[in-house]
């Protein structure tokens, strides 16, 4: 277990701009040309990069590594993200439809986090649960193109659940940026 003065130094793989995570040619969620046109491209975007950059911050790391916790008393793990996150991309699939809402797919409440443990079959099935909620939660999305329809028992426009989705992965993004740092010293961008 690594002490206080065990701190990993900092470091990164970019060359050009060395506070950064990648150089930007080399960061995929930089592409050629201008950005999105319309709204709903732009969100669009700007989640599937959010999404990218949760997976970026965990690339290169074992179970143990995915698995550690932050600071006591936090659960707080890169691995306790995903599995929040697969949570949380459930859960906005009940926000959309009118049905009886899905089971959580870890149990009670902070499960998500509480059963991020280091072995490769919790990380693998954390990452394909991750993988499979994204793509069910696009795929029920993708029948609104309407961003001001509202959907749900609640009557949620479109347009402010995307941003929801959004603020989620950003928040978290900047938690998987410190928990990579406290890991192997990897900096953020």
């Amino acid at each position: 277990m690594a002490r206080m003065n065990d701190e990993p130094e900092r470091w990164t793989q970019a060359t050009v701009h060395p506070d950064m995570w990648l150089d930007p040619a080399d960061d995929p969620r930089n592409p050629e040309g201008p950005g999105p046109d319309g709204e709903l491209a732009t969100l669009r975007q700007f989640l599937a990069d959010y999404r990218l950059t949760l997976r970026l911050k965990c690339e290169g790391l074992d179970p143990e590594q995915l698995a550690r916790r932050s600071v006591p008393p936090s659960t707080m793990s890169l691995l306790g993200l995903v599995r929040h996150l697969a949570e949380v991309e459930r859960d906005w699939q009940n926000w959309i439809t009118d049905g009886e809402p899905l089971p959580k797919l870890y149990g009670e409440r902070d499960a998500d986090f509480h059963g991020a443990v280091a072995d490769r079959s919790a990380v693998d099935a954390a990452l394909a649960d991750l993988a499979r909620e994204q793509a069910t939660t696009d795929a029920a999305l993708a029948r609104f193109p309407d961003p001001g329809e509202r959907v749900g028992k609640d009557r949620i426009a479109i347009r402010e659940l995307r941003v929801h989705m959004i603020d989620e992965y950003a928040r978290h993004c900047g938690h998987a940026d410190l928990l990579r740092e406290c890991v192997d010293g990897r900096v953020g961008q």
